[in-house]
């Protein structure tokens, strides 16, 4: 029912394991992040006047640039999350879907593409960022409604990872798409102390997995909650999210 996997026993005996999951989520950022620097490091790398007017050939010029390089693939994203948050949905004007990778669910399709809707002249950097920040959402949307159309209740969310910790854009936006708290997990190592969990009730350290959770797992460092007025808004975004994927499923298994 477009869904991965379910397992009895799977994460905690005695409850069920459900699996499910986006194709590409921070791999959306790592790519947009990647055709904006592209042209700026072939132009640093291969025209050497682009950077000798006005300096001193101090004869380690390719140091400077990898540095200069370096500094900018570091502060780029945050920049542009930063004016990012300045806009709103209304004036983005855009509608994304996430599907750079396929899809995985839900109803897994690795023919699908990911693909930028209502883009203009006046459209900017930032206003495609932040439609792609809010595919990635819609597509987070669309799995936990499957799972709630099957009668899975699910009312808040934990983030954990590089995004959740590092973006507080995406994070409200998520809260926001998903009408639910999205609450983030300060330590920067989830999956390791996940591992270690697992470790400590095998040992027998601990006597069972709920125990070791308790005394072992990440604190929760923040919490996103949805602001009212963007859920309105994204509610009525949502719809054209879905009705162009299924209107442009065809055309994406034809390319």
């Amino acid at each position: 029912d477009g869904i991965c996997g379910q397992v009895d026993g799977s994460i905690i005996p005695g409850f069920i394991g459900y699996e499910a999951g986006q194709s590409s989520f921070g791999d959306v950022f790592a790519w947009f992040k990647s055709i904006l620097l592209w042209p700026f490091k072939e132009l640093l790398n291969k025209n050497s006047d682009l950077y000798k007017d006005g300096l001193e050939d101090s004869g380690n010029n390719n140091s400077f640039l990898k540095n200069l390089i370096k500094n900018i693939d570091k502060k780029i994203i945050p920049y542009i999350e930063k004016l990012c948050m300045e806009i709103s949905t209304y004036e983005v004007g855009l509608v994304s879907l996430d599907w750079l990778n396929g899809r995985r669910t839900p109803f897994a399709d690795q023919k699908l593409k990911g693909a930028v809707i209502g883009l203009t002249l006046g459209t900017n950097a930032l206003k495609i960022y932040r439609s792609l920040a809010e595919s990635t959402a819609f597509g987070s949307k669309a799995i936990i409604d499957k799972f709630m159309e099957k009668g899975i209740n699910i009312n808040e969310i934990i983030a954990i990872g590089g995004i959740a910790n590092k973006s507080p854009l995406v994070m409200q936006i998520l809260a926001d798409i998903l009408d639910m708290p999205v609450n983030v997990v300060g330590s920067l190592q989830a999956v390791a102390l996940g591992a270690a969990i697992f470790g400590a009730v095998a040992s027998g350290y601990y006597k069972d997995v709920i125990t070791a959770q308790k005394n072992i797992a990440g604190k929760i460092s923040k919490t996103y909650k949805p602001i009212k007025k963007n859920v309105n808004d994204y509610q009525r975004v949502y719809k054209y999210y879905l009705e162009a994927g299924a209107k442009l499923t065809d055309i994406f298994h034809n390319l």
